[in-house]
């Protein structure tokens, strides 16, 4: 009898060690599963958060034979939700450019369509799309197009941004294109003959503007920082800008909303002429 009763035990001790070799396999293969799946979606591409305002840091033009590096040139870039723009300024040549389309975001990258760009001299509405092939940094992110025409040659351009601005909401914040602007002095009133774009976000302002000239066209933009200083009224300092009248200098800016995609805007000067701009946002 005792002989039966120690093989008994000695056969639950078997399976009791079945029973642990069995619960810790089953751990191991949860683990090994788990550890797969991390893995796994660490390669999974995410389409890139584009939402932001960003400074230009550098910018390189590979021809194919050798790198162009350039870090002059003063370029702000701002990425709504649907829209991008951006302004940008050669201190070396004074040459002013700006472009302005929607935008969408995949796990290929952004591909932009342009709406209006002017540079110089010249503008178009008829730009190719771009696809940009984006990674995010810490700092920002890099941009990449391959296979863009630069001085009539096949190139590929590389850009460095860094993300910029405050998380500060305002309902001037968009893409807007101007529908009318005019200047007041006295009973005289000068109306504008330009094509105009505006943007707000993350605490920062830019416009660009084309006026015809003849068969060219005269290019000009600015950007900078801007603040509320009470109801209905922005400070705008423009930070750089092909107007020398306008570098470095702040302006009080009245506005009226109409509804949330339509507004006015007044500045009004020591001379007690006035300038008045009327927007309707991009949507």
């Amino acid at each position: 009898m005792t002989s039966i009763r120690k093989k008994i035990s000695e056969f639950q001790k078997i399976l009791l060690n079945l029973a642990n070799f069995k619960t810790n396999v089953m751990k191991y293969l949860k683990f090994c599963f788990i550890a797969l799946l991390v893995s796994c979606n660490s390669f999974v591409n995410t389409p890139p958060q584009m939402p932001g305002t960003y400074l230009m840091v550098s910018q390189t033009v590979n021809n194919g034979t050798k790198n162009m590096n350039y870090t002059d040139l003063k370029q702000l870039k701002i990425y709504t939700d649907n829209y991008m723009m951006y302004t940008q300024l050669n201190p070396n040549d004074s040459i002013s450019g700006f472009g302005v389309g929607t935008y969408t975001s995949d796990t290929g990258g952004v591909k932009e369509n342009t709406i209006y760009r002017a540079s110089g001299t010249t503008a178009d509405t008829t730009a190719p799309a771009y696809s940009l092939k984006i990674t995010k940094t810490s700092e920002g992110y890099n941009q990449v197009i391959p296979d863009i025409l630069i001085d009539s040659q096949k190139s590929t351009l590389t850009e460095v941004y860094q993300k910029i601005g405050n998380t500060t909401k305002s309902p001037l914040d968009g893409v807007w294109k101007e529908t009318e602007s005019y200047t007041v002095k006295g009973n005289d009133t000068s109306r504008n003959d330009r094509i105009q774009y505006k943007a707000f976000y993350n605490g920062y302002f830019m416009y660009g503007q084309t006026i015809k000239n003849g068969s060219s066209y005269q290019t000009g933009m600015g950007f900078g920082t801007f603040v509320a200083i009470g109801d209905n009224k922005i400070k705008e300092t423009d930070l750089n800008s092909s107007f020398p009248v306008n570098a470095g200098h702040s302006f009080e800016i009245g506005y009226e909303l109409n509804g949330t995609d339509n507004y006015k805007q007044t500045i009004n000067y020591p001379d007690s002429s006035k300038s008045v701009e009327v927007y309707e946002r991009l949507k």
